[in-house]
């Protein structure tokens, strides 16, 4: 009988490495055997999986689906693994994550790094973009989410932590256009947008608890709380930012915090993977070292977080 499983690993090999020559290297096979294995399973299959040329290769429509439910068995047999252990096992794989930009690139992913030097057969993949995926559907083994979390019984969650959204400008802005001295006044002043639809805020709670939505013109957007920091501090604008984030700069006197009495709601952060009778050996350490560092990080930006006395200090003509 045909071995149903022969050729997988390969397939998998191949998309991920983008050629077969860097498949052919990593698998420590020759290019022709990889060409090989590829045209068998496709025989058996029945379907093309892979559209090649000489120079690009792309997934069918059939092959990507296929691909995504070969990571998604690759994920079962390996929670099967962990559980015939049960979880003593030293974590070991690929682990697969999927973190949110600016709060990735600050805070998650250092905490994954640290995983592989305490875990020498562990390696650790991560996707750092805004994009809500799907954990089941294309094969992550984890993603950290800010926001509230929709009902799910495939996911489960942990809390990290959570999410101010606040108004911030540079010193020299400031100087230039003046301090608005409320948020009816912010229509005056130059935005510098966050466009993520899903986690953009336009709503202030003001020291009394009444709501207030914020027209603030937009001169600029981005999708990337990094960029919209970055274009605050060279002074393009007031811009929406996160309290973890802009600690960073108001600390160093780069940024200051507008109508810094006034609040979003805060937005919670959790850490989220797919519900699974085992969780892995991998899937567990890396939710215990985000759980162990994301929290202390959060902590410290709020006892950083600017006063707001200091938001106070000097109203402009607005």
């Amino acid at each position: 009988m045909t071995d149903r499983f022969d050729g997988i690993q390969t397939f998998l090999e191949v998309v991920e490495s983008g050629n077969l020559t860097l498949a052919a290297e990593r698998l420590n096979l020759t290019r022709s055997a990889v060409g090989k294995a590829l045209a068998r399973l496709e025989a058996r299959l029945g379907v093309r999986l892979l559209q090649r040329t000489t120079r690009s290769q792309s997934l069918t429509e059939e092959g990507q689906a296929y691909y995504e439910h070969c990571l998604r068995a690759q994920a079962e047999l390996e929670a099967a693994e962990s559980g015939l252990e049960s979880g003593r096992r030293e974590p070991r794989g690929r682990l697969r994550a999927s973190l949110p930009l600016a709060f990735g690139h600050h805070y998650a992913a250092p905490a994954l790094l640290g995983l592989i030097d305490r875990h020498p057969q562990l390696h650790v993949e991560v996707s750092i973009n805004d994009r809500f995926v799907d954990l089941v559907q294309e094969g992550y083994d984890l993603a950290v989410r800010i926001g509230e979390l929709p009902d799910s019984d495939r996911l489960v969650a942990r809390r990290l932590g959570e999410q101010t959204m606040m108004l911030a400008a540079a010193p020299s802005y400031l100087a230039r256009f003046g301090r608005p001295a409320n948020v009816a006044a912010l229509a005056q002043h130059r935005g510098i947008d966050y466009s993520c639809p899903d986690r953009a805020q336009r709503e202030l709670r003001d020291p009394q608890g009444r709501t207030h939505t914020v027209r603030l013109p937009w001169r600029a957007r981005f999708s990337d709380l990094q960029a919209v920091a970055d274009a605050a501090i060279a002074g393009a604008g007031i811009g929406w930012l996160p309290n973890w984030l802009l600690a960073r700069y108001t600390r160093s006197g780069q940024l200051e915090a507008v109508l810094g009495d006034h609040r979003a709601e805060p937005m919670p952060i959790h850490v989220i993977w797919p519900r699974a009778r085992h969780m892995p050996a991998k899937t567990r350490c890396a939710v215990d070292a985000l759980v162990a560092a994301v929290p202390e990080c959060m902590e410290e930006c709020q006892a950083r977080e600017p006063s707001p006395a200091r938001s106070r200090r000097t109203q402009g003509r607005h």
